[in-house]
């Protein structure tokens, strides 16, 4: 870190003096660190403390004098040593009991960051201890993999799959998988896309798990798309500039990646002012039947202009108004804000990816494009009331952040999330089944005489609302979960996602994970077929995690 340090002091005055201007707070400060040897005596010095700013403006200069190295020198800055990434915090959901509250409602999400989030941080060495709760959101974990779910029948926007099973960490209790496919070959698709890169390109981006990273994001989404799409450029640090508008991605190829080749990390982050050119590009070259989004790339270290989550929010929430989605990749480490991230792609109508090699914007952008670009239905809710005569209590497993009130489902003008072409949308519920007296509600001035519906046998029902994309009425599929989906022998599907929501638990340490272990989560993936490089990584994940907590124990 001295060695550091002392590069970028030495790069940074080297460009005050060449451009006459006064030396930045950072310099001023600056002392030496403390230094650690290993067999020899060295005198320590006293560790300088820093304010914000200080630290701020000395990692925006750690960007501006990579600014100045050639770009051919293949030099690249160090992770900080300090980490200033946040995480809402979140509230994990516990049982209820289904004689008062039978009613589950919760807004669809495909988002997947949150998982490779966590393959970062446990690639780098972190054990469960040291991950803040609320970067584990365990309905991300569940969606980032691929399912054999049925596709939709009969003019139907979703297919849906049910299984119910003995819980693996409780046994006492039944696990129920919802497995919904959305359909596929939306019409967007036929019209083309109008594509708004919004790149940041402050002080904070300039590593190579950054920018660099994005400019090969970009280049291989760019390879993707057709004649039928349009590209433009918008790029942002302490202003913002249009580098490309309307551009070909086939007849204007060279000049697109010329163009994404050429970004450079320095300044300060004016998120509200590349938003804004991002929206008026958009809105200029907007596609009435097509596909229209911006697609921003950013550590989310907002800190010019509109910063707050709050502003975000009321400011993204206007602009899908006008049928512009955004959708947001995130990268980067040490001063991550994945907050604000997810805020602009839940509020913006779009999805929220974090994308931490180059393997991950394959996926994303190539293997998963039409998914990952293409809304086939708007808005989406599902409600799902349970049977008091089997279920006496459930618990949904994540999705805390995505909770609807009971009386959103049918509110039209309450927003939820938006699912891509093909994608698959993973729900589970542990559930404590009823006894023989489970029509009983337990209250003294309520009478739980059971319907004829609930003395049939079901498990329960879902309800799916959703919107075609452009209309403000939603329709709805309602499906049941009967006797037929009661299992002992729960599909490979069935055990992985099982696996998944475990890990997550032992993640968070969860009061309400039960006998789970990386020992049980490693023997449930046995179990399963790990039928692609996505499962099979995960299985090595879950090993690296129990090496890891072995080490720190």
């Amino acid at each position: 870190m001295k060695k550091k340090l002392l590069l970028i002091a030495a790069l940074a005055l080297t460009a005050c003096l060449l451009a006459g201007c006064a030396l930045p707070t950072f310099l001023l400060a600056f002392t030496s660190r403390q230094v650690e040897s290993k067999g020899n005596d060295v005198p320590m010095v006293e560790e300088p403390t820093y304010t914000d700013s200080e630290v701020y403006e000395a990692d925006e200069m750690d960007g501006a004098a990579m600014a100045m190295m050639p770009a051919s020198g293949g030099f690249y800055m160090a992770t900080p040593d300090f980490n200033t990434e946040e995480y809402a915090s979140v509230a994990e959901n516990g049982f209820r009991k289904v004689a008062t509250d039978p009613l589950s409602t919760f807004s669809a999400d495909v988002d997947t960051a949150s998982y490779c989030n966590l393959r970062r941080m446990l690639n780098d060495g972190w054990y469960a201890g040291e991950i803040a709760s609320g970067a584990v959101r365990v309905e991300e974990m569940l969606n980032y993999f691929r399912y054999d779910y049925p596709a939709p029948q009969d003019g139907s926007k979703f297919g849906v799959t049910a299984q119910l099973a003995p819980c693996p960490w409780n046994g006492k209790n039944m696990l129920l998988l919802l497995g919904v496919r959305a359909a596929d070959a939306p019409q967007a698709a036929e019209d083309g896309s109008n594509l708004v890169f919004l790149v940041d390109v402050s002080g904070s981006m300039a590593s190579e798990n950054k920018l660099e990273l994005v400019k090969k994001a970009l280049t291989m989404l760019v390879d993707e798309l057709t004649d039928a799409d349009t590209v433009s450029i918008v790029t942002y640090a302490s202003g913002e500039d249009v580098l490309i508008e309307g551009a070909s991605p086939v007849k204007d190829k060279a000049k697109l990646l010329t163009a994404i080749d050429s970004l450079y990390a320095n300044g300060s982050t004016n998120g509200e002012r590349g938003l804004e050119q991002a929206y008026e590009i958009a809105q200029k070259n907007l596609r009435p039947n097509g596909n229209n989004r911006v697609i921003m790339c950013s550590d989310g270290d907002l800190n010019v202009g509109m910063t707050s989550q709050s502003d975000l929010h009321d400011y993204v929430s206007r602009k899908k108004e006008t049928g512009i989605y955004l959708s947001v990749l995130g990268f980067g480490d040490g001063n991550y804000k994945d907050t604000k991230m997810e805020t602009l792609a839940d509020d913006g109508n779009g999805n929220y990816y974090y994308i931490d090699s180059i393997l991950e914007a394959r996926k994303v952008l190539c293997e998963e494009l039409t998914q990952t670009l293409y809304s086939v239905a708007d808005d989406v809710k599902f409600q799902i009331e349970f049977n008091p005569a089997k279920v006496s209590a459930w618990r949904q497993i994540g999705y805390e952040n995505r909770a609807l009130e009971n009386q959103d489902f049918e509110d039209d003008k309450k927003d939820a999330g938006e699912v891509g072409a093909g994608a698959c949308v993973t729900v589970m519920y542990e559930l404590v089944p009823a006894g023989e007296d489970g029509a009983q509600s337990g209250l003294k001035y309520q009478d739980s005489t059971l319907t004829e519906a609930g003395q049939s046998g079901e498990w329960a029902t879902l309800s799916t609302r959703y919107k075609e994309p452009g209309d403000s009425q939603s329709q709805l599929e309602t499906t049941v979960i009967g006797e037929d989906a009661v299992t002992d022998t729960p599909s490979g599907d069935f055990l992985f996602a099982s696996a998944v929501a475990e890990f997550g638990m032992i993640l968070t340490d969860s009061e309400h994970k039960g006998d789970s272990s990386y020992e049980t989560v490693l023997a449930l993936l046995k179990q399963a077929p790990l039928s692609d490089a996505y499962r099979e990584e995960f299985f090595s994940l879950v090993k690296i995690a129990q090496r890891t907590l072995a080490l720190a124990e």
